[in-house]
């Protein structure tokens, strides 16, 4: 389980990202909701002590237990629809001995580790049928399970995470020209359906608001959180008005912004902080999933490749979709910003993934250094070496 490490190995510069970010988190979420502070604070301790205890875990121990893992996710998916707490028109929380926290944040590490270890295992069959068709079942469980929360934004970020864990692990781009030549006709056929206000469209909640991002004014209570989160970005201008400021035309003090703490985290920032602080908080997500992929670039398997390159996504395409969404480019979904949003679930879930993929860069591949000339059996013994 455990290892004689190096320590020029251990990623201190991927820690102290994560741990600045969720800093920074901290004092935007204290000046959105100051009761949400000391929680936060409790849960970057938390966060920070399973991340260096699982960089110390040695990843392929963990993998052993990717199946025990995924039942048990997927229990606990079963059990929030049959036993969760609904707030806000959502049943995604969760209680036991006292505790309520979000299943689906800690899924997606789950499914990271269970198909990073699962696609390792049949890395020689990858484009058989069976392997793929089974692997597509077993992430149609979960999926569904998180879409009948609703969570339809969460769904949608693990599907995508799967996708580049499979591209990874060897799918044949064949496959993944077939599988884009059906899906992205489709998407066409519905956006212009939807349009075109088709009658056998289903108009829930979720297609308001694609129609409230594509024709604000028409559809006024869809729109408003996002155009509010809007003006509050862009009144920030260049260096913001000031954490915990008492402006009168500030729109998050004016409660313009429901759920200000955890989705539209990222427009309480660039009110206070400005273009400044939102791009020092944009670099510093990028560079932590650009960390995880150069971990994945150097791991010496494949599953701790596929850990990596799952965690970089996720927190790449998670931090772009929320910012998408408070900035108007995307359609309102629902999603937290990584490290920086209200939640102790999420908070802990990505230190934990965190973690793991530091450990992952304290196992580098090995390189073959060949001997010098003239030099024996000695020589041959050590022309391995680690990686730099």
């Amino acid at each position: 389980m455990f290892r004689q490490y190096r320590i020029r190995n251990y990623s201190f510069p991927l820690m102290a990202a994560c741990i600045l970010l969720a800093v920074i988190g901290i004092t935007v979420i204290g000046s959105a909701r100051e009761s949400y502070q000391s929680r936060q604070t409790f849960g970057l301790t938390i966060g920070i002590i399973v991340m260096v205890i699982l960089s110390l875990v040695d990843y392929t121990f963990l993998l052993h237990f990717r199946w025990i893992f995924y039942i048990g996710g997927c229990i606990l998916l079963a059990g929030v629809l049959i036993f969760g707490n609904n707030i806000g028109g959502a049943t995604r929380w969760i209680e036991i001995a006292g505790v309520q926290f979000q299943p689906s944040d800690l899924m997606k590490l789950v499914l990271i580790l269970f198909f990073a270890g699962y696609f390792s295992h049949f890395e020689n069959r990858i484009n058989t049928l069976p392997v793929i068709l089974l692997s597509l079942v077993l992430l149609a469980i979960p999926l569904f399970l998180i879409l009948r929360e609703p969570d339809l934004s969460t769904t949608i970020t693990t599907a995508v995470v799967f996708c580049v864990i499979i591209f990874t692990a060897g799918l044949s781009m064949k496959i993944v020209i077939g599988i884009l030549a059906v899906t992205i006709p489709a998407a066409v056929i519905f956006l212009s359906r939807l349009l075109s206000g088709a009658s056998g469209i289903k108009k829930n909640y979720q297609v308001f608001r694609i129609l409230a991002w594509l024709h604000p004014e028409e559809y006024p209570e869809y729109s408003m959180q996002q155009q509010n989160s809007i003006i509050a970005i862009g009144s920030g201008q260049l260096f913001g008005k000031g954490l915990n400021n008492n402006a009168v035309n500030s729109v998050k003090n004016g409660n313009f912004l429901s759920e200000s703490q955890t989705d539209f985290i990222f427009a309480v920032a660039g009110e206070e902080l400005g273009f400044a602080g939102c791009v020092v908080i944009v670099l510093l997500e990028l560079l932590i999933g650009i960390l995880c992929f150069r971990i994945a670039m150097r791991a010496r398997d494949k599953s701790g490749a596929l850990i990596c390159a799952g965690m970089g996504s996720l927190i790449i395409f998670q931090s772009a979709l929320n910012i998408s969404v408070t900035t108007g480019l995307m359609p309102n979904t629902g999603i937290t910003l990584p490290f920086m949003s209200y939640g102790i679930t999420s908070l802990v879930s990505f230190f934990a993934g965190t973690g793991i993929c530091i450990n992952v860069g304290l196992q580098p591949k090995k390189e073959y250094i060949p001997p010098r000339r003239g030099q024996g059996s000695t020589a041959v013994k050590r022309s391995y070496h680690y990686m730099p």
